[in-house]
């Protein structure tokens, strides 16, 4: 395909553009969603196994729920049944004894409740730990703190960069056509070092280019969701509400003795979802006017509202469905379109597979945004080399690879050494909330001066092999747990192998780079910023 020179030039220039200006904070996003997708793996290797209170067999949920009800007045102002409680890695029952916030909430504790074998009530005080929450308000914001109205500024830049990610997609995609033939799947290690990065960029863009337009079409959803709903409010709902909850037609008092029993809800739910397992029942509202049931329904071969789940909202007195996520009707066309997108951008559909999946395709994404920023470094490279013969690099160059090894190796340095200090601390302190936030924000700090100071070559080397060490750091801690050498816990499940195998895997790709990162500081070509004796202007 023939495309002019004088386009492909201004194609180009937009991509390389967007890439650098989105590329960091994009990379964070990316990598940190890829851990996302296995919340509730990370919580377990984190959380002592005593937090968590034995599963009950399904006809005893009742029981459980009229004791906990009846000797737990705390309880009535809301609370979660679980099945299938030891598989989702939690107690059958959870309640809180205030009234809950919405985002991340360091200070929230938790009661769990199960029945013994004589059917009696245990109850325990619990302080969960939120570092998954931490890693998924990465994954949102970039780790941006602040506000914007009621909007995390994080997300909004998110939103911003990803409009340009969009940009930078379809013009790459552009300015590869006339070569794509001949380059695609190529990868050229006898090349040079910045081919070589090119092919790879290449190849991981375009093999990954459907994800890649999904996750920046939702997140400009998700992040503008406002402005878009305000748009919709006025084309086309006009004066009627757009999210509107069908009135109760049963009058039925709001007292928890009238509450709906498990067995009935279960129906309900069957009703709407015949070929959907329930897996969670979430109960808020129940001593006013605004009193509803949340149930989490799962089926791995639909796409999902919800990161796992999709969702049916039931008043939990006269069992009218207020709302679902699957309905089938015109009415609900809405909810599924949003579903839709919602299930895309979580990977919530096709089990497990497709969470594997996400889960390269994130950290693919991650590789993408960093080889960009090391191409743009090449390009000034080989630019300063054919307008002098004594080639120096920019200070500008130089302060971009500083910033692209410490932001990128520091934040994920940060994550793998608060996972491991945390679950070192997590015995004794009050509350581990309180850290995670101060441990991985000193590491990435840190991490990003010690870059600036020590130069990109040399913090490269040195942030290689910490973050490896940090790697090797899960699995050794548990390897500890296993043989009683110190007081920590272990935790032995498939989720917590999983998390345990994967960091040795990713210790392991360290070393490895690392020691190219080594060898080219070493033996590469002397103008580049990468030397440990750069030349700079």
């Amino acid at each position: 395909m023939k495309v002019r020179s004088d386009i492909l030039r201004i194609y180009q220039s937009i991509h390389i553009w967007t890439g650098i200006v989105t590329g960091l904070v994009l990379f964070i996003a990316f990598y940190a969603g890829s851990l996302t997708m296995f919340k509730p793996s990370i919580d377990r290797w984190m959380a002592p196994p005593a937090e968590i209170l034995s599963p009950i067999p399904a006809m005893q949920y009742q029981q459980l729920m009229d004791k906990v009800l009846e000797q737990k007045p705390a309880a009535h102002q809301g609370f979660t049944l679980f099945f299938n409680a030891k598989e989702l890695n939690q107690s059958p029952i959870i309640w809180h004894n205030t009234p809950q916030s919405r985002g991340l909430t360091l200070e929230t504790t938790q009661w769990h409740g199960t029945l013994n074998e004589a059917g009696d009530l245990v109850t325990q005080q619990v302080t969960p730990s939120v570092l998954a929450e931490l890693i998924d308000m990465l994954h949102r914001t970039a780790g941006i703190p602040g506000e914007v109205g009621h909007e995390e500024l994080g997300v909004l830049i998110l939103g911003v960069a990803s409009v340009l990610y969009f940009l930078a997609l379809v013009s790459g995609v552009i300015f590869l056509l006339p070569s794509l033939v001949k380059t695609f799947l190529a990868l050229r290690k006898n090349k040079s070092t910045s081919r070589f990065w090119l092919d790879s960029h290449n190849i991981v863009g375009l093999t990954s280019l459907p994800f890649h337009i999904i996750m920046s079409v939702t997140v400009v959803v998700f992040a503008f969701h406002d402005v878009l709903y305000g748009g919709l409010q006025t084309m086309v709902y006009g004066e009627k509400p757009m999210f509107s909850r069908p009135v109760s037609k049963i009058e039925v008092p709001a007292e928890i003795q009238n509450l709906l029993s498990v067995e009935e809800l279960l129906q309900k739910s069957k009703s709407v979802a015949p070929d959907f397992q329930v897996t969670n029942m979430m109960f808020t509202g129940l001593q006013g006017d605004r009193a509803v049931v949340r149930l989490g329904v799962y089926n791995p071969d639909y796409v999902m509202r919800g990161p796992i789940t999709d969702y049916i909202f039931i008043h939990p007195y006269n069992g009218m469905i207020l709302n679902s996520t699957l309905d089938p009707t015109p009415e609900g066309l809405w909810n599924r379109i949003v579903a839709t997108f919602f299930a895309l951008h979580f990977g919530s559909y096709g089990g497990d597979l497709v969470r594997w999946l996400y889960f390269f395709l994130g950290i693919s994404g991650a590789f993408l945004f960093y080889s960009g920023n090391i191409l743009w470094l090449e390009k000034r490279r080989i630019k300063q080399k054919a307008n002098s013969p004594t080639p120096v690099q920019s200070r500008t160059c130089y302060n971009m690879a500083s910033a692209t090894v410490g932001v990128c190796l520091g934040s994920l340095t940060a994550v793998l050494l608060t996972m491991v200090v945390g679950k070192w601390l997590y015995l004794h302190v009050n509350n581990i909330n309180h850290y995670y936030y101060g441990l991985y924000y000193s590491f990435f700090i840190s991490a990003v001066c010690w870059a600036f100071i020590r130069g990109a070559a040399r913090a490269g080397i040195e942030l290689l092999y910490l973050t490896a060490i940090a790697a090797f750091a899960i699995p050794i801690t548990s390897i500890i747990a296993w043989f009683d050498l110190l007081p920590i816990w272990s935790s032995l499940s498939n989720s917590t192998l999983g998390v345990d195998i994967t960091a040795l895997i990713t210790g392991i790709v360290l070393l490895v780079l690392t020691k190219k990162a080594k060898l080219r500081a070493i033996n590469g070509e002397p103008d580049s910023v990468w030397s440990l004796q750069p030349a700079i202007k």
